[in-house]
């Protein structure tokens, strides 16, 4: 899934801007998780991108899920060594 797979269907858009806001306004992630790519498509959101530990990927699950309400959410994001 890439961002051109976004859904135009109204509740799509709103799960994905009810999450990417979750996500901003949470001061615990880092800037690179307040990055990920978060798709929506029939229902089912897709998280995609790195973060830089297990804890910033379980927390972004946990803000998508509260905010998906019964959304079906594919984590896919990938936990990145600091450089």
């Amino acid at each position: 899934m890439t961002s051109g797979d976004q859904s135009n269907s109204p509740e799509d858009v709103k799960i994905t801007a009810d999450i990417r806001r979750a996500v901003i306004g949470d001061n615990s992630l880092s800037m690179t998780a307040k990055n990920v790519k978060i798709i929506t498509a029939n229902g089912t959101v897709t998280l995609r991108g790195p973060v830089k530990n297990d804890a910033e990927k379980t927390k972004i699950a946990e803000l998508a899920q509260s905010a998906a309400g019964n959304a079906k959410i594919d984590n896919q994001l990938e936990v990145k060594a600091s450089e």
